[in-house]
């Protein structure tokens, strides 16, 4: 066969075409990619849903994309086809993200493809910036200037109200406020807007909305605003000023909303200023990758943006570029069992990759086995060629990070953390370390160890003044994550106590500063390390999900339907992390030895070896009859059939003086298997259980956690540390002498 080009040149090679295998992958590409030559070249290579949304440039266009389908490909491909094809200006068009770091990438894509000066920005950078042009116009005078430490502005109203919070409820109650502002709460509707949203607060909510008002006024009286003013000011002025409104329309004639399942109610606002009566405008999102709801965020104006607009152009990318297809059929598996209007609109994606490893499962009996097992895989990784830096460990809280710091530490592997401070620079974690150091050079003169001798004990006591209780604080949040890394350390004393029964206070403090020194290693590329909200928008050859319990994932807190199905969404996100290794792991015990009651996170019911849906089902069912309880509503006594009211009847289901059937026998077993853990933990015996609970155990006999689950006083924690013990003394088994586990 002859070449058919001139003598002397060589054969061009024609431009790869999708159908011929040309498509670039949509994640994992270079950083330096060619610069695209023409309008046609900026359409090589994408997939025939992401040539519709780059070529669709008129009306409202709604790109459902699922994790690793390239949704940021094709919408800067959209804008550069549009600019490079002469169809739009590049300064009108306004592209919008969440992220600076989301931000930059975009801008950088778009300046490869010759698109160059296109404004992408945050809502807040792009709501700065018209605030600060238009201030002199629109208000007169100097604009305020930007509060840089917002939190110690809050610390500051908080103290004017005479109300102290520590550093824990100080990020939360920043927190609250932040959200009260994107959902355009005034101070005086705080609490009632907080009590209708469910929202866990930090502090009584009246004295949150009594700190947000003062906060608001120490801003006026020194003419600051902070970042949330930046929107609501925006959004005012162009409200109030139609002349401005129409300056920024005239100049932005084109939209691109990048993560559209994220934004606020207070970024809608501003969004729907920016556009007018006009419809040019693309969004981009994925209703099962909303795990911010706790900030704001809802992705409600994704779901209803075809309602709003119902001419709009629908496209939905399914082709997944980043996951094998095993990794991709558990993370369909997964959204398979989800529920709510979020998963009636879930995309069940298809990979475009080689078939690669089959995830795993592994279950370990303890929290040390299971931190070293991941270790050893992760070593093994790295030895058949995987960069550690494409390895990442993911857990649900900060909190968890220590065990696997320290398994990584001791297999020699280097590690990053992501989204959080090394465990022991935490500032809790210092200051806890401090205290125990001077209660152990004051021995027996610290009236906080008075009589105590067993040093568990002892540090639980010593921990008690840092904040540490027996029982972890309601809802989510800086407060919980404070508590965690304080338990994490009284855990850390038990083991260490079992390990060396004679040891003392000093010998817990020289091991603590010896664990401090031994994981101070290098910043250096290395294993990353990050709770699972951390890692939303990365991505890694291999990922290692850990601590998959019920109890952590769902978390504890997580009460209302909604909820759940977010933390099912969290790890769904966690799943789609991986582009070809996924292990799932969990552990049935806290400490080695302990006794194995926790169960695997039932999210992967169905989806790992020897399990179903239905007991997902189960799971389920039993945790909205245990949310039933909460419900208002007259409850009535199971003997007379009376409206109950007291407290004490409610947890009975019976009035006082009704018979009772309670197993009296049953009844004083229980009191004294409570009095041996009252004992144990160092805590009173109501802690374990109240009178009234044993009593309704008593009356009931539950034969099954489900039942267990039902009565009042028994929630999710300690059906988890108590249940196996309760039900076997239900059952007429002996559980004296059995170790027990304190996770």
């Amino acid at each position: 066969m002859t070449d058919a080009t001139p003598c002397g040149q060589g054969s061009r090679p024609a431009h790869p075409t999708w159908q011929h295998g040309g498509v670039t992958a949509a994640t994992h590409s270079s950083d330096f990619p060619p610069v695209a030559d023409s309008a046609d070249a900026v359409l090589l290579g994408l997939d025939p849903e992401q040539r519709e949304v780059a070529t669709t440039l008129r009306g409202p266009v709604c790109v459902l994309a699922g994790a690793g389908t390239g949704k940021t490909r094709a919408i800067t491909h959209r804008i550069a086809y549009g600019v490079r094809s002469g169809q739009l200006m590049p300064a009108s068009v306004l592209a919008v993200t969440f992220t600076n770091r989301a931000a930059g990438e975009m801008r950088g894509r778009l300046r490869t493809l010759g698109a160059g000066g296109v404004q992408a920005r945050t809502f807040h950078s792009a709501a700065l910036r018209q605030l600060q042009y238009f201030w002199p116009r629109a208000i007169g005078g100097e604009m305020p200037r930007l509060v840089e430490r917002k939190i110690q502005l809050v610390a500051e109203a908080g103290a004017r109200c005479r109300i102290r919070l520590d550093r824990g409820e100080l990020r939360d109650v920043t927190g609250e406020i932040e959200w009260a502002k994107v959902t355009q709460t005034v101070p005086a509707d705080y609490p009632a807007a907080a009590l209708k949203a469910g929202r866990e607060a930090p502090r009584d909510m009246a004295e949150i909305a009594q700190i947000y008002g003062t906060y608001e006024q120490l801003k006026r009286d020194r003419g600051m605003i902070d970042f949330e003013d930046v929107l609501l000011l925006t959004v005012g002025i162009l409200q109030d000023r139609y002349d401005i409104a129409d300056r920024i329309r005239a100049q932005y004639q084109h939209f691109v909303v990048d993560e559209y399942q994220d934004v606020s109610p207070l970024q809608q606002r501003l969004l729907d200023l920016w556009l007018g009566d006009r419809d040019s405008l693309c969004v981009v999102g994925d209703a099962s990758q909303t795990i911010y709801s706790f900030t704001g965020a809802t992705p409600d104006h994704l779901l209803n943006f075809r309602t709003r607009f119902p001419q709009a152009t629908i496209v939905k990318l399914v082709r997944d570029y980043r996951s094998t297809p095993q990794v991709v059929h558990l993370a369909n598996g997964l959204l398979g069992q989800a529920r709510g209007r979020a998963a009636e609109h879930r995309l069940e994606l298809i990979s475009q990759r080689e078939p690669g490893p089959d995830p795993v499962f592994a279950e370990y009996p303890d929290e040390p086995a299971e931190a070293e097992g991941v270790a050893r895989r992760i070593r093994d990784l790295i030895a058949a060629g995987v960069p550690a830096g494409e390895i990442a460990v993911l857990y649900r809280i900060n909190a968890q990070s220590e065990v696997y710091e320290q398994a990584l530490a001791d297999a020699g592997v280097p590690y990053q953390l992501r989204g959080a401070e090394r465990f022991f620079e935490r500032q809790e974690v210092r200051g806890a370390i401090l205290t125990l150091r001077g209660a152990a050079r004051s021995g027996a003169n610290d009236p906080l160890l008075e009589d105590v001798v067993e040093l568990a004990a002892q540090v639980r006591a010593v921990l008690s003044g840092n904040g540490w209780t027996p029982e972890p604080p309601a809802g989510s949040g800086a407060v919980r994550d404070r508590w965690e890394s304080l338990a994490a350390l009284v855990r850390l004393a038990e083991d260490f106590a079992r390990s060396r029964p004679r040891a003392t206070l000093a010998d817990l403090v020289v091991e603590l500063d010896e664990r401090a020194a031994a994981q101070h290693a290098p910043t250096v590329q290395g294993v990353t390390l990050a709770s699972l909200h951390a890692a939303k928008g990365l991505e890694w050859d291999a990922v290692f999900l850990a601590g998959l319990t019920d109890g952590m994932m769902p978390i504890t807190y997580a009460k209302t339907d909604d909820q759940v199905e977010e933390e099912r969404r969290l790890l769904y996100v966690g799943v789609t992390r991986a582009r070809q290794h996924l292990t799932l792991s969990w552990a049935l015990s806290r400490a080695p030895g302990g006794r194995a009651s926790r169960r695997p996170s039932r999210f992967l019911n169905g989806l790992r070896p020897g399990s179903s849906p239905a007991a997902a089902r189960s799971a389920a069912a039993g945790e909205r009859a245990g949310r039933t309880r909460g419900r208002r509503g007259p409850v009535l006594c199971r003997v007379c059939g009376k409206t109950l009211t007291e407290a004490g009847e409610l947890k009975l289901m019976r009035c006082e003086d009704c018979p009772s059937d309670m197993d009296e026998g049953l009844y004083e077993r229980l009191r004294e298997w409570r009095a041996v853990q009252a004992k144990e933990l160092g805590m009173p015996a109501y802690c374990v259980f109240t009178d009234k609970t044993l009593m309704a155990i008593a009356e009931a006999a539950p034969g099954g956690d489900g039942e267990l689950a039902m009565i009042s006083g028994v929630g999710v924690r300690k059906l988890e540390r108590y249940g196996a013990d309760v039900l076997a003394i239900c059952a007429g088994q002996e559980r004296e002498g059995e170790e027990r586990d304190d996770a």
